[in-house]
């Protein structure tokens, strides 16, 4: 099943998020995306300020999340938790 935007988005955030700072090679594995779409990708999430390009060494570059891209892989963690039902004082079990 092919990914959404947002979702291969979010997969590169979490990739980051969880592996530090990589370089482009390194991320195309990580997050199983192609290295052409990783690019736009890429691009896409430095211009939202969600992740930053920095060199390291003489010239090479790695990526790495922002507070912003940390505090939207927070915002869609929190999303995926099930929100409890309450009836009556009680609450009740949540349907999968």
């Amino acid at each position: 099943m092919r990914r959404s935007k947002l979702e291969m988005y979010t997969d590169i955030l979490k990739v980051l998020a969880q592996r530090g700072p990589l370089q482009l090679n390194h991320m195309v594995v990580q997050a199983d995306v192609n290295c052409n779409v990783l690019k736009g990708s890429l691009d896409f999430l430095i211009k939202q300020g969600l992740i930053e390009e920095r060199v390291v060494g003489k010239s090479s570059v790695v990526y790495a999340n922002t507070d912003r891209g940390t505090n939207v892989i927070k915002f869609f963690r929190e999303l995926n938790n099930p929100i409890p039902i309450k009836e009556d004082g009680k609450f009740l079990p949540v349907p999968y």
